[in-house]
């Protein structure tokens, strides 16, 4: 009696350890940026006419509406955005835009993350050139919060961050406050030239997640990970990601494997090489014309 019992108890430990190696979910992320500021963008800009700045608008946010698919087990995932076909009274040279927008804004590619390494890989491409940023993940020293809520069924609990700003991603653009403003002031021709003059890079942004312990991984969409529990939902002010289904275990599984394509750099390289090519646009008297002029706050 005793070897049975024994025997079914290795059995039932060996069936655990197998159904965790072989655990594996998706889940589907709807990620929006706000972009209320872009009036104050365009705002005193002569060069731009009311109608052509509503519809720089609506083509920014519907660009800034994406849909994301993490695919993850315990130790690693993938996260890829999830491509849409523009409708064709839009397109009108939207293509080439949403390239810009995605390579400024963190959208295409694959990003891949590996808990147990901590480091991750990206897979970029970059005005024509791919590029792949290997780097050891963000360490957030992550705030347990007391509140609670229910996102699609799982309960989750809040926890909150402070991020260091990724310097090539320009969905952390913030607007500048007043008194900014008014210590810069700019002459009436910089108005109309230098579009974007009301925006800055700060250091640092607060975040706010919520995770399930329902769902005992420590993964999240993009590069968010390190709590007691799937993050379902994550805020920073301005970027809200969402998660809108769950499936685990799925009867069809990803493979979940880091990418190789690309120029192999880390993350600073990387936000390098995307600043330089700003500057470059701008002295070329790129987007607004008259160059960017936006302050990077970069030491």
């Amino acid at each position: 009696m005793k070897k049975s019992l024994y025997i079914l108890t290795l059995l039932f430990a060996f069936g655990i350890s197998h159904a965790q190696k072989d655990f594996q979910g998706m889940a589907v992320y709807e990620s929006k940026t706000s972009t209320s500021d872009m009036k104050t963008a365009f705002s005193g800009n002569k060069d731009i006419s009311p109608d052509m700045q509503k519809m720089i608008e609506e083509r920014v946010r519907k660009m800034m509406e994406k849909t994301f698919i993490l695919n993850f087990d315990k130790s690693a995932s993938i996260y890829k955005e999830e491509e849409k076909l523009d409708a064709p009274a839009t397109q009108g040279g939207g293509g080439g835009m949403r390239m810009m927008f995605n390579s400024f804004t963190g959208g295409g590619g694959t990003f891949y993350k590996n808990i147990r390494d901590k480091t991750y890989i990206s897979a970029k491409e970059f005005m024509g050139k791919e590029f792949l940023v290997k780097d050891s993940l963000p360490k957030l020293e992550w705030k347990m919060e007391s509140e609670t809520k229910v996102i699609g069924g799982y309960n989750c609990f809040k926890a909150t961050a402070v991020k260091a700003v990724n310097m090539s991603d320009f969905r952390n653009f913030r607007k500048k406050d007043d008194a900014k403003k008014e210590g810069e002031a700019k002459t009436d021709k910089e108005k109309t030239t230098n579009f974007l003059e009301n925006f800055e890079m700060p250091k640092e942004i607060v975040i706010t997640a919520w995770y399930t312990p329902e769902i005992p991984v420590n993964q999240g969409p993009d590069n968010y990970w390190g709590l007691p529990g799937l993050i379902l939902e994550v805020n920073d002010g301005k970027t809200v990601i969402l998660c809108s289904k769950v499936v685990l275990n799925p009867k069809d599984k990803a493979e979940i494997k880091a990418p190789t394509n690309g120029k192999q750099v880390t993350q600073k390289e990387y936000d390098q090489t995307v600043l330089d090519k700003m500057e470059e646009m701008s002295e070329m008297g790129g987007p607004g014309r008259g160059g960017m002029q936006i302050r990077m706050n970069r030491n």
